[in-house]
């Protein structure tokens, strides 16, 4: 029992003089900064004066020019300076974005423009229109299987057939743009004019070639 008195003894007077010690050190740190921070007052306070002092005299003597502001000062306006510089980059690639844009509409504009020119020599009259200047260019009447075998050996790309000739010719007779006539079974057609004599009857190769176009037809 006396033993675990002395070491409590012993334990209690060490951290006695630890915190001791702490408190020491800690007190002379508090007076070596209040020292410090006594004397930057003291210079503070001296400098605001002395700033006064000039002030006054830059004022008795005229002069207008301002005295820079403390050194804090262009810190804190230097902080937009990023964000404006920021901004005239964004302002720049808004701008190149713009430019880079308007070139693409004016080829657009341009290939939308060509585009027809690419398309006019392909352009190629219609049906109707080579039926016209066939029969326009006969001196006889020609059966529905004469007009398509000429034009499919003139234009063989547009595959011509004898169906879609009858009835473009027939649509061309309603309405008055050629004329037709019937030879027994065979119809033959020819371009309207009224100075032409009636047209004659078909020879007999005609008549046969007619005979064979609508067996091969039917078919």
């Amino acid at each position: 029992m006396p033993e675990n008195t002395t070491t409590s003894t012993e334990l209690t007077s060490q951290y006695a003089a630890q915190v001791t010690s702490d408190l020491e050190r800690n007190l002379k740190e508090q007076e070596r900064i209040s020292g410090e921070i006594a004397a930057l007052q003291e210079q503070l306070a001296t400098l605001q004066h002395d700033c006064t002092v000039l002030t006054n005299m830059q004022q008795a003597l005229g002069i207008t020019h301002h005295p820079d502001k403390p050194a804090t000062a262009p810190e804190q306006a230097a902080v937009p300076a990023p964000r404006k510089e920021a901004a005239t980059r964004s302002s720049g690639a808004a701008r190149a974005k713009k430019s880079s844009g308007a070139p693409s509409r004016v080829r657009t504009r341009k290939s939308a423009g060509k585009a027809p020119v690419a398309a006019t020599p392909t352009t190629q009259p219609s049906l109707v229109e080579l039926i016209r200047q066939h029969l326009a260019g006969q001196s006889e009447p020609r059966s529905t299987a004469e007009v398509a075998a000429a034009l499919d050996q003139a234009h063989p790309d547009r595959g011509i057939k004898n169906t879609v000739v009858r009835t473009t010719l027939e649509n061309l007779v309603a309405r008055g743009q050629a004329q037709r006539t019937k030879q027994g079974n065979s119809v033959y057609y020819v371009a309207p004019d009224t100075g032409r004599p009636r047209p004659s009857a078909p020879t007999a190769s005609q008549q046969q070639q007619q005979e064979e176009a609508q067996a091969e037809e039917a078919q």
